[in-house]
């Protein structure tokens, strides 16, 4: 194994899944859990999970069982209407741009999150409403630029979409006045 100190990434671990079900962290030689894989997430830890016969990636499924455990265990992110949306966008000609727009989105409240931590406190519901009600220059900063990056990728859907909808017309012998 890389010793930390010299600047070389650690290989991704790897976990196999049996027809059986059962998960195996070919790391540590022993069968897991989803809550550790869980753990593994919450560390931020790099690992991929395989089927154990065909090698195929099974690493989205499996965070999407994890996602599944969490929001069925009493306190669930998402709303129903989030949730329907979210299908909705499936097949969307914006399907394509929900996923990054999502994922910077968390980014940049990741950013924010982290600022927050590097203050020393611990960051509880409490500590983030009054945070947020201060409105510091940091976090107008990180907002400021959480906004312009929101606001980018929604032109950029909109861009998208107009060539989409042109290609559409054209292919038809129709011109957009």
């Amino acid at each position: 194994m890389q010793s930390k100190k010299s600047g070389v990434k650690p290989a991704q671990r790897v976990i196999k899944k049996y027809p059986n079900r059962r998960l195996y962290d070919t790391d540590s030689s022993t069968y897991i859990t989803l809550t550790e894989i869980r753990e593994l997430v919450m560390q931020s830890a790099s690992f991929v999970v395989r089927d154990a016969r065909s090698g195929e990636d099974l690493t989205r499924s499996i965070l999407l069982q994890i996602i599944l455990e969490e929001e069925a265990g009493g306190a669930p992110m998402f709303t129903e209407p989030v949730l329907a949306s979210i299908i909705r966008f499936y097949g969307h000609a914006m399907q394509g741009y929900m996923g990054p727009y999502l994922e910077k989105n968390i980014q940049a409240m990741t950013a924010v999150q982290a600022e927050l931590a590097s203050s020393g406190e611990v960051l509880t519901p409490e500590m983030w409403a009054r945070f947020m009600s201060l409105q510091s220059p940091m976090l107008q900063g990180l907002m400021g630029s959480y906004v312009e990056q929101s606001k980018n990728v929604f032109v950029q859907m909109q861009e998208q979409m107009q060539k989409n909808t042109e290609q559409v017309l054209g292919a038809f012998g129709i011109k957009r006045p």
